[in-house]
């Protein structure tokens, strides 16, 4: 089975700080990855190159078989990014924003796909309101349903429950295994270890920009991860 994202030796540097410094890894169709770490560890900044928001600085970085770098375009149009920012224009509606953000990406009824995402997220009652009025976990919610909004093959979420109360993670949760299920994948950061053995598949932790720690959930331990962080 071919490999949906394949980084290898893969470097970036912000002035003379570097932030990754050579790392491997590799995601398969169907698979959820924990990507874990320190802050600072160079999680971000690597959704960041795969969402081909920032250039890798050396080594290669392919999703879906497509490079990084020279068909940066067409990757965008595979990814769904979920991030910090929620990426969306206050002024407008949640439906509003949706159905713009499907005419980008030329999706088929754009308008019909924005309202099922926001009924199924909670939103039905809130659709046609502007987001400057919602709340920081309606907010997530709205950005949730812009990345799922084109059935991008892979979610690149950094820290996606933040704001998110449990029903929302709930929701959320439902979302991400149809998505896997069809076989496509996910990387995922967050500061909640238990969480992140719970939903993945693979875990990959980050130290310094390297990789300290990189096999199968079911291998690894909490108290593998906890050593790590400490050490």
């Amino acid at each position: 089975m071919s490999a949906l994202v394949e980084i290898r030796r893969l470097r970036k540097s912000f002035g003379l700080k570097p932030v990754l410094r050579g790392v491997d890894l590799m995601l398969g169709p169907g698979e959820r990855l924990a990507l874990l770490g320190a802050n600072g560890a160079g999680k971000t900044t690597l959704l960041r190159i795969l969402a081909c928001l920032t250039r890798p600085g050396g080594g290669t970085v392919t999703v879906a078989g497509l490079d990084s770098v020279r068909d940066a375009q067409q990757i965008r149009r595979l990814v769904g990014f979920v991030g910090h920012q929620a990426y969306l224009y206050e002024e407008l509606t949640a439906l509003e924003n949706l159905t713009f953000f499907g005419r980008l990406y030329d999706v088929a009824q754009a308008d019909a796909r924005g309202r099922a995402l926001l009924e199924r997220l909670g939103l039905a009652r809130r659709m046609h309101d502007r987001v400057a009025t919602f709340s920081r976990g309606m907010i997530q919610r709205v950005a949730w349903a812009r990345a799922l909004l084109h059935a991008p093959r892979l979610l690149l979420l950094d820290e996606p429950d933040t704001g998110l109360d449990q029903e929302g993670q709930q929701l959320i949760d439902v979302l991400v295994q149809e998505h896997i299920e069809q076989g496509g994948g996910a990387i995922f950061t967050t500061h909640q270890l238990e969480r992140a053995l719970q939903l993945s598949e693979r875990i990959v932790l980050l130290k310094g920009g390297k990789v300290a720690l990189q096999d199968a959930t079911e291998a690894i331990s909490l108290a593998d991860v906890q050593e790590q962080l400490r050490v």
